[in-house]
């Protein structure tokens, strides 16, 4: 029997909010995975879209232009 994962193998922690820039998941979360109920493991996966839509969302309006140097 496998375990559903959201792991796309992209295992990058974001030091601003904590959530592995690939899945989404939180380090504890990533750490735990293996030993949660697959109950636990669908609340996580259903927050999961909205945690990589704020990092995206926040990284755009982070990015500043690169001046040219004349």
């Amino acid at each position: 029997m496998s375990i559903e994962t959201p792991c796309i193998k992209t295992c990058v922690i974001d030091p601003a909010t904590g959530f592995c820039i690939g899945c989404g998941r939180t380090g504890n979360e990533i750490g735990a995975w293996m030993g949660m109920h697959p109950g636990q493991r669908r609340e996580i996966m259903a927050m999961l879209p909205e945690r990589l839509r704020t990092m995206t969302s926040r990284a755009t309006r982070c990015v500043t232009p690169r001046r040219h140097r004349t």
